[in-house]
């Protein structure tokens, strides 16, 4: 018995400076969030018919919304589209955001392994910019979405 083929992409979300400059509440990346701003790419790009054979093993898989890394699984048929379409989403929420693609892999495990050091260094960042107003509650949080990407699985 084989099993279905799929690629995960790891994903960095990137929002627009200035939109924080203007707007007070900050946009709160989720997998729900992301989920339909993909479907909705690949609905006008490529239209029903491409969104129908998408949808089979199309998955956001981890979201961190302090890091802003996504994990999206996709089947080896049709990660391209789903590729594709993550490079012409531009907007989630009403924020203008771009999607950069840190790795594409054909397995988890080593997607959770870029994953991994991806997160552990921006989270590093994020810490020297934070600075002394670093939370514990936030060091919690991260701590969580580590122990997720850790227990990642098909």
């Amino acid at each position: 018995m084989v099993g279905f083929k799929n690629r995960y992409m790891v994903v960095e979300v990137i929002l627009d400076s200035n939109r924080e400059l203007v707007r007070k509440d900050p946009v709160i990346i989720t997998s729900y969030n992301v989920m339909k701003a993909i479907r909705d790419s690949i609905l006008v790009n490529f239209g029903e018919c491409g969104l129908a054979s998408s949808l089979g093993s199309f998955q956001v898989k981890y979201v961190n919304d302090i890091t802003r890394m996504c994990i999206i699984r996709a089947s080896r048929d049709e990660y391209q589209k789903v590729w594709a379409a993550i490079t012409m989403v531009r907007s989630i929420a009403d924020c203008p955001v771009l999607f950069n693609l840190l790795d594409l892999s054909g397995s988890i495990k080593a997607c959770k392994e870029t994953a991994l050091k991806c997160d552990e260094s921006k989270f590093e960042q994020h810490k020297l910019l934070v600075g002394s107003n670093l939370s514990a509650q936030d060091t919690q949080k991260m701590q969580y979405y580590l122990d997720k990407i850790k227990g990642l699985e098909h």
